[in-house]
């Protein structure tokens, strides 16, 4: 039995027990949020994980950071840098979005080092091979889609990104209405070209119930992606979206009544007053469902701080419900993140993910900023170094600038508001 059978038969999956380790949540609880489908814990049952998480369910806010190479820069090394970066910095998962030749040893690898787990997205591989052998996307056969799928579980992928929601129907009203940006999705553009020139309907949409069956096999995870999602805010909350996203919620209820757990992918860029809404429409549209935001993005404008921009949006977005933030590091629209990037990324994935965790009243959030406040007041910058989110970092930057009076900082000096607040209210000469 898959773990959502398990689940809904009112057992404790071994999985779901070893995630709550991590939460304020009793495992009978989390594993009844599993089987209702509000909650996944992705662990592929041909892998071990040292760290499995639960996303959604009323669990804490979970952080993704896609490494992954590409053909132009493809680096074995690299990438498993770029993985021991990410989790040490506390990405919840990672996705291997690798295109180049050497895509199967890089995952491998990864799933072999990798103590959290690991997602994809098929379809990568399945165009790219054919397309570097001088080919074109119409010439994949819709059998290469489910031997590749099947390729993945065999590996041992936890979770799969499928873009089982770009339809027939949801590329017309893409088409009755331009966008300014199209099809920014990989995966999305790609099939969506298969289509076009096959005059046929989406093979993982037509066949779901395939793609059900291998996954049930492997207890792998379905992420539905957005294969239309906006990329540019203009575009957001248009009718091809919200299309493929009634189709999502559709193809959701056939998967938890066939055993296998879903989370549904979401936007992309969104203006920041629109994020409650596209939030609530997907709960509402997705049956509670576990929300996996790519940001949102709430600006166009900001190449090279878009690791601000989607953590504004992904702030908002988890606040009001979102249940697992993908990272968007400063390299996002300018080229392949290095480890660096990916540093900087989940560190402010991670900052909306605990900010949302508190907004929400998750049982212990706000327990590390509490114990923070203590070691601020007292002076006590290892303890502060030790709770904060990149120790290194804030340890180089005091040290860059280290005043004489190791008790204060430079920005304040001998006129510290806590030494003077001490006189004031504590009669405490601050000496």
């Amino acid at each position: 039995m898959t773990t959502i059978e398990r689940a809904k038969k009112g057992a404790v999956p071994e999985t779901v027990a070893a995630a709550c380790r991590k939460e304020h949540i009793r495992p009978e609880a989390l594993s009844a949020e599993v089987a209702a489908g509000r909650a996944v814990v992705p662990v592929n049952r041909l892998r071990s994980i040292q760290s499995p998480c639960a996303i959604g369910g009323g669990t804490r806010v979970k952080v993704n950071a896609n490494i992954g190479s590409s053909r132009d820069l493809e680096s074995l090394e690299a990438e498993l840098e770029k993985l021991k970066t990410a989790v040490s910095c506390g990405a919840d998962t990672v996705m291997d979005l690798s295109t180049g030749p050497q895509w199967r040893r890089i995952l491998e690898t990864i799933l072999e080092r990798s103590p959290v787990p690991v997602g994809t997205v098929p379809l990568y591989q399945v165009f790219g091979e054919v397309m570097e052998g001088g080919g074109d996307p119409g010439d994949v056969s819709p059998d290469d889609f489910f031997r590749a799928v099947e390729e993945h579980c065999a590996a041992g992928v936890d979770y799969l990104t499928l873009h089982c929601g770009v339809t027939r129907r949801s590329l017309e009203l893409l088409k009755s209405r331009r966008r300014r940006m199209g099809i920014v999705s990989r995966g999305g553009s790609l099939m969506a070209e298969w289509m076009e020139k096959r005059g046929m309907e989406n093979p993982l949409y037509q066949h779901f119930d395939r793609l059900i069956e291998i996954l049930h096999r492997y207890d792998a995870v379905f992420s539905l992606g957005d294969g239309l999602r906006p990329g540019c805010i203009s575009d957001a909350g248009d009718p091809a979206q919200m299309e493929e996203l009634i189709t999502l919620g559709e193809l959701q209820q056939k998967s938890l009544a066939a055993g296998v757990q879903v989370m549904i992918e979401g936007p992309g860029h969104v203006p920041l007053h629109r994020i409650p809404e596209q939030i609530r429409i997907q709960k509402t549209v997705c049956n509670g469902a576990p929300f996996y935001v790519l940001g949102p993005i709430v600006t166009d404008i900001a190449p090279g701080y878009d690791h601000i921009t989607s953590a504004v949006g992904g702030a908002v977005a988890a606040m009001n419900g979102a249940d697992f933030l993908c990272y968007v590091t400063p390299a996002e629209h300018l080229r392949l993140p290095d480890e660096d990037d990916v540093r900087t990324g989940v560190i402010a994935a991670r900052i909306a993910a605990h900010a949302a965790d508190i907004a929400r009243g998750i049982p212990g959030a706000a327990d590390l900023d509490d114990r923070m406040a203590d070691a601020r007041a007292s002076f006590d910058w290892e303890g502060q170094f030790r709770l904060c989110l990149d120790p290194a970092t804030a340890r180089r930057i005091r040290g860059e600038a280290l005043p004489e009076d190791g008790d204060v900082c430079s920005m304040c000096g001998h006129l510290c508001a806590l030494k003077t607040s001490r006189r004031t209210l504590q009669g405490d000469d601050g000496q």
